[in-house]
């Protein structure tokens, strides 16, 4: 049987989304009742780039669920050239009984999963990031009770985030709109794939770069920001591009009366969303967090049992 990753939600059906989701909830409600499900499992958490959310939320779950975590910076690494990827992936998976990756490159993480024989979990890529996206419906399902037919409008960056919001929400059925400046728009493959699969669950996926437009009548308002970690020589370009796409009280008025607010930290405060906003009582961006933690818990014991 060939071990099974967790790279991309478009590589895991409905069922098994809906099965992550359900398994968060439970665990956030009842957490005592999975103290030993990893008993004795070790996590490897190997980063590249810089993280608050996603190594506390690894790192506290995995022992929640009675496994232990192994830290690996940058520095300890260096993947590809103090090592080849394929000889790190070979070394760990004699060791460890998982390995959360956090990179730059999407073909760091594929790589990995081609020689791990241990599940290699995708904590972020300039690609995808699949882990908030699970967190994300997850709270989104917590505030309105349901993600089929949910309106999402995100709006920023055609980004990572943007495009496992994409992969998640056509699998759970729901109305992804994603908001964008003309030229930032998310990969044409995601897009593709968004349409080609939408049928299958009644989902929809559409593209516009009318704020105004995006926003109307969304049950969920997200953003991001605006320049990446490893776009920072683009953040004063960037700005001046999307400052009309800022999330404030303003375009909040185009959503839904009882619509949320989400971002996925951390938050630029003043550029891609305002504190009146980030702040207010629609914002529920820290429950999010912390919904990470369970979420995770979730595709860990998935992978790792």
């Amino acid at each position: 049987m060939s071990t099974r990753h967790f790279i991309d939600a478009s590589d895991y059906t409905t069922a098994e989304i809906k099965g992550l989701i359900d398994e968060g909830i439970a665990m956030k409600a009842n957490p005592r009742e999975y103290t030993s499900v990893l008993q004795g499992k070790a996590l490897a958490l190997l980063f590249e780039k810089p993280s608050l959310r996603t190594r506390v939320s690894f790192d506290v779950g995995i022992h929640q669920l009675g496994g232990f975590s192994i830290y690996l910076s940058p520095n300890d690494i260096n993947l590809g050239k103090r090592e080849s990827i394929p000889d790190v992936a070979r070394n760990l998976d004699r060791m460890v009984q998982g390995v959360m990756v956090r990179t730059f490159s999407h073909q760091v993480i594929l790589d990995m999963a081609e020689y791990s024989r241990v599940p290699i979990i995708n904590g972020l890529t300039d690609f995808s990031h699949p882990c908030q996206a699970v967190a994300d419906f997850m709270t989104m399902r917590e505030y309105k009770g349901r993600v089929d037919g949910l309106k999402l409008a995100y709006v920023g960056d055609g980004n990572n985030l943007a495009h496992s919001l994409m992969h998640t929400g056509v699998r759970l059925g729901s109305e992804v709109r994603i908001v964008t400046p003309k030229g930032y728009e998310p990969d044409t493959s995601v897009v593709e794939w968004a349409q080609r699969e939408s049928p299958a669950t009644g989902a929809k996926v559409w593209i516009t770069n009318d704020p105004a437009e995006g926003v109307k009548d969304a049950d969920v308002v997200y953003t991001d920001v605006w320049a990446s970690m490893g776009q920072e020589s683009e953040a004063e370009e960037r700005r001046k591009i999307f400052i009309p796409f800022q999330v404030n009280s303003d375009l909040m008025a185009h959503a839904a009366d009882d619509a949320i607010f989400m971002h996925c930290l951390p938050a630029h405060r003043g550029e891609e969303v305002t504190d009146e906003v980030i702040d207010s009582r629609q914002s529920v961006v820290f429950d999010q967090a912390e919904n990470r933690l369970h979420s995770q818990k979730a595709v860990m014991a998935l992978l790792m049992k």
